[in-house]
């Protein structure tokens, strides 16, 4: 039921998990539900080394700058545990232990879709504020004992005596075990012998604690073991630990052991995110069979019902066109692909209908969601130009002079949104005015609290235009003014909020007269993102078969490729060993694969209708290649009785 795969796989796993270091073995299957997107959140474009990872700021898990945040959670601690935990402990960062990396599968899913995938600090939302809640308490709270120590020994040694039951011998702990995992087994030894936290403490109850000595044994070992941009960060930890003892600084001193901290945090996300460079390749080419594996075992264990699914393919097989094109292009998988291309209209939004989702595309739900967005902004702004062409037929012969003068003054004199220095900066040849609108990216920044009519953007011409130019600078305005729109968690709140300021772009861009515009903010209004509106409906059909045309020329070429082949066309990345750049030249790379990656990078360049062929086509056929023969196509009581084969990984 799974992919020819050779014999020597899963020592090549083996292999490639043991040079890069770990030393957990805990299985992560049960929690799949668990380990989504929140955990691990890919970063495009963006320099791992200045702002892919941790600044040199402690991270917020350990107390300092905003841009510095860590994604674990905080153990659960029972209200009678009485020493407070630090905020980075070996626990809070065992899932990028090397075996809780192979064993989470929907990481594992989502690494065949992200050649940027890595893991990255978040602490958004209220998670994050509680986390740098706790952070704050420990650190706080340690100051304080410390403070009591220097001040009143005998009051400190009332409370704590010579016990481990406060915040410093908790810290020293936790910094010993998560150095385990950094170094060489050979090297723990050594390890042991200069990190001993029982002799320290003892040391420190009788005042002769020599925490220089510690802090630049500390600073050898960390420069031994992580990268050379980290040296500076370890300076400057070595540096506050010995001038804080030095002055009794406390406070100081505990800015050291924030920043002892968040150095090994950076460490340990520089070892997971150079592992899953490393285990890439193996890991996309073993998806099919380790994704059908534990779903079967899912199933088995009535976790998972399939029902639902083969019911929803079913249905779907009675809608299949029979066309020629989809049946040359599609082969077996005709019906699954018609079926998943209707499945990115908005008309079928899982809100609505969820019984058009079944469960079997659990790992690809934000994907899915990607798209509906992205086809919903193809059809909005469709109908924007729809019904300009119809207001510019009507007005095309009005005095074009009118059409400013009509406007009240303060409308003119009214300071112009962002956007107009979108347009302003552009050219005919600039790759960005042909932007589709699935490429968009929309942000709060700009004018998103100005009125509507604060947000026109005047034409950046005065010259007669022709009319395929002028409306192709309003179609780049109309996704300007866009980008300056507040977030939104639904494209359809987005589009709503910005209606009167796109009506009012669109009738700049005519000869109508300004009496007209409350009638045309109306009717722009009972067509974008109305489900029930005649407009919408012919646009998004008019999608939709554009979408099919292209997804069958996606699919026929993509359909005999392997996975890591399908991973470098679709995305563009490039799958390497350890010994290879990341983005360095492939070798051997036929002239005609290296034409079809030209193209596919070109339409994702361009957006659009092109680029959601291309990304659906991916996760389509990564999708058949799984539960094609569980659920859509097989015989699943067959397989079910098919004993169970030993996990691989």
């Amino acid at each position: 039921m799974s992919e020819p795969r050779p014999n020597s796989h899963d020592e090549q796993i083996q292999q490639k998990s043991t040079e890069t270091k770990t030393s957990s073995t805990e299985s992560e299957e049960q929690k799949y539900a668990q380990t989504g997107p929140r955990h691990l959140l890919p970063v495009h474009g963006v320099n791992a080394t200045t702002n892919g990872g941790l600044s040199r700021n402690p991270s917020t898990s350990s107390n300092a700058s905003r841009d510095s945040r860590i994604i674990f959670e905080y153990p659960q601690r029972s209200r009678s545990s009485r020493p407070l935990e630090p905020p980075v402990t070996k626990a809070t960062l065992s899932e990028l232990d090397v075996n809780k990396i192979i064993h989470n599968p929907k990481l594992r899913h989502d690494i065949n879709f992200d050649p940027d995938l890595h893991f990255r600090p978040n602490v958004d939302g209220e998670k994050g504020r509680r986390k740098q809640e706790k952070a704050n308490q420990f650190w706080n709270t340690l100051t304080e004992q410390l403070q009591l120590f220097v001040v009143d020994r005998d009051e400190f040694m009332n409370r704590f005596g010579q016990g481990e039951d406060w915040c410093l011998p908790q810290l020293l702990k936790s910094v010993k075990e998560i150095i385990q995992t950094l170094v060489p087994q050979r090297d723990r030894l050594y390890l042991d012998e200069g990190l001993n936290v029982e002799l320290i403490m003892q040391q420190f109850s009788k005042g002769i604690a020599d925490l220089e000595k510690l802090a630049s044994w500390l600073s050898g070992v960390l420069k031994s073991h992580c990268a050379p941009m980290r040296d500076e960060w370890v300076d400057e930890m070595y540096n506050q630990l010995t001038n804080g003892n030095k002055t009794n600084d406390m406070e100081e001193l505990v800015q050291g052991m924030r920043s002892l901290l968040s150095v090994l945090e950076a460490m340990k996300l520089d070892v997971a995110n150079h592992q899953i460079r490393c285990l890439r390749p193996i890991l996309i080419e073993d998806t099919v069979h380790f994704e059908q594996r534990f779903f079967l075992k899912k199933i088995r264990d009535g976790k998972m019902n399939p029902i639902p699914a083969q019911r929803w393919y079913l249905t779907e097989s009675q809608y299949y066109s029979q066309d020629p094109a989809s049946i040359q292009a599609f082969g077996e998988m005709g019906v699954f692909f018609e079926a998943l291309c209707r499945m990115v209209l908005p008309s079928t939004d899982p809100y609505s209908n969820p019984d058009s989702h079944p469960d079997t595309f659990v790992f690809d739900e934000e994907r899915m969601a990607k798209l509906r967005s992205d086809m919903l902004d193809a059809i909005n702004l469709g109908i924007c130009m729809r019904l300009y062409e119809e207001l510019e037929r009507k007005y095309r012969y009005y005095d074009s002079m009118s059409s400013v003068t009509a406007f009240p003054t303060h409308f003119l004199s009214t300071p112009f949104s962002n956007a107009s220095g979108f347009l302003s900066s552009r050219t005919e040849d600039d790759d960005s005015a042909h932007s589709r609108p699935s490429s968009l990216v929309f942000s709060s920044a700009g004018s998103a609290h100005s009125s509507p009519r604060a947000s026109l953007i005047l034409s950046t011409t005065n010259r007669p235009e022709d009319q395929q130019t002028k409306s192709k600078n309003l179609y780049n305005s109309l996704v300007a003014l866009l980008q300056t729109s507040p977030t939104s968690s639904r494209s359809v709140s987005r589009w709503k909020a910005m209606k009167d300021s796109l009506a009012l772009q669109i009738f700049r861009f005519t000869n109508a007269p300004a009496q007209d515009l409350l009638q045309f903010e109306a009717e722009l209004d009972s067509h974008l993102s109305e489900l029930s509106s005649p407009l919408f409906q012919e646009v998004e059909q008019y999608y939709h078969n554009h979408l099919l045309v292209e997804l069958r020329k996606r699919v026929k070429d993509f359909k005999g490729l392997t996975g890591a082949a399908l991973f470098s066309v679709a995305t563009g990345g490039r799958l390497h060993g350890p010994n290879r750049a990341w983005d360095g030249p492939r070798e051997n790379v036929s002239r005609e694969r290296t034409s079809l990656e030209n193209a596919i990078r070109e339409a994702r360049e361009e957006g659009g209708v092109e680029d959601m062929a291309t990304r659906l086509a991916h996760m389509g056929l990564l999708h058949w290649r799984v539960w094609s023969h569980l659920v859509y196509a097989g015989d699943l009581d067959a397989v079910m009785a098919v004993p169970d084969m030993p996990m691989a990984i």
